[in-house]
């Protein structure tokens, strides 16, 4: 019997999440990973890109265009980039939820029902079929009297999101500005969509995380999900045939029989160092992070000060090294703050021009 170590863990998620084996198109990554952390919309696209073949920035703003993929609010009250057809039956299970979550916050800033009902009549009215930014949401609100002061625009746009009225889909892309994601009403820019029961949703969910982010712990889908144990419990009491699970420190992880198959030989592979954008899955797809770096780099090097903002990573073997950032100007490397002392590996070191060079772009 094969024991299976946390570093194990960390190179077969590698292989999981397609940044050893690329897919095609940022369509087919989204789909497999499920749900992409997006706050952050540059660094989402570059984390999308580095798992396709082409490497293409432009190809993933042409996934959004076409109405294959979505930004919006499925779970958690997260922002996520999901494919098109998903984000319905997300939304049916978690948004309902989110919003009871949230109404506290809604009616301490003065958003009673009445003015969120106003904000989504302004909005259908407002959003033609290209879209709006949210600057031009914002102001169509503004004109229309509704408040967006204070943290109130960013709830209405939630709450509208949240209950299936717009998401961010087509981008606005000009010569010289930074691309714009522009919000759309859902009836018109979303495909129909199934609809699931919770158990349902449930076991396609688990089933889907498992293979886009596997090994993985219950504990780390619950996190990252945010479903109950007892939502989960049905589904790995009578897992679906697609998974298999290994024993790691005594904990059960779930896995795609495929990685586990394939990982003898493409082990060495996961040897390979990356530069990974900020907020990427590797980094928060998981509740549980000591995989790929333990509480005191997360806490001083890579989240600093607890902000929130999660900083670019250098990564080997699923296990981060270090922090980079890219100087203005033509600079043929990053820049590098490492978490240990004795610097870089060297081969890591040497791959960072090569590296730098190979960014989507």
């Amino acid at each position: 019997m094969t024991r299976w170590t946390v570093e194990d863990v960390a190179r077969m998620r590698l292989l999981s999440q397609r940044l050893v084996d690329p897919m095609g198109s940022p369509t087919e990554v989204v789909r497999h990973l499920t749900c992409t952390q997006a706050q952050d919309f540059p660094g989402s696209t570059m984390s999308i890109a580095l798992r396709t073949t082409g490497r293409s920035l432009a190809e993933v703003y042409d996934a959004y265009d076409a109405r294959e993929i979505v930004r919006s609010w499925p779970m958690r009250g997260t922002l996520l980039t999901v494919a098109a057809e998903d984000l319905g039956w997300m939304l049916d299970v978690m948004g309902e939820p989110t919003l009871r979550s949230t109404q506290r916050r809604r009616l301490e800033l003065g958003l009673p029902d009445e003015v969120i009902e106003r904000s989504e009549q302004v909005a259908r009215e407002a959003i033609p079929a290209e879209g709006l930014s949210r600057s031009e949401l914002l102001e169509a609100w503004t004109g229309a009297g509704v408040p967006v002061d204070g943290g109130r625009g960013y709830h209405q746009i939630a709450h509208l999101a949240l209950s299936q009225v717009i998401c961010l889909g087509p981008t606005r892309r000009a010569e010289g500005r930074a691309v714009e994601q522009l919000f759309v009403l859902s009836e018109d820019w979303l495909p129909a969509t199934e609809r699931l029961t919770r158990e349902e949703a449930v076991t396609r969910w688990f089933t889907r995380y498992v293979l886009g982010h596997g090994p993985v712990a219950e504990a780390d889908f619950m996190w990252w999900s945010k479903f109950l144990r007892r939502d989960l419990s049905p589904v790995v009491a009578d897992p679906p045939t697609t998974l298999t699970s290994i024993e790691v420190d005594a904990v059960r992880h779930w896995v795609d029989p495929e990685v586990l198959e394939t990982y003898g030989s493409r082990k060495r592979a996961t040897a390979a160092p990356l530069l990974l954008p900020g907020f990427d899955e590797v980094v928060l797809g998981y509740g549980d992070r000591s995989p790929v770096m333990t509480d005191e780099q997360e806490r001083v090097h890579v989240v600093p000060g607890k902000n929130g903002v999660f900083r670019p990573t250098v990564v080997q073997a699923g296990r981060a090294l270090g922090t980079w950032t890219r100087p203005k100007g033509k600079a043929t490397t990053v820049d590098v703050v490492v978490f240990d002392e004795a610097g870089l590996p060297g081969p890591v070191e040497r791959a960072l021009p090569r590296l730098t060079q190979g960014l989507p772009r």
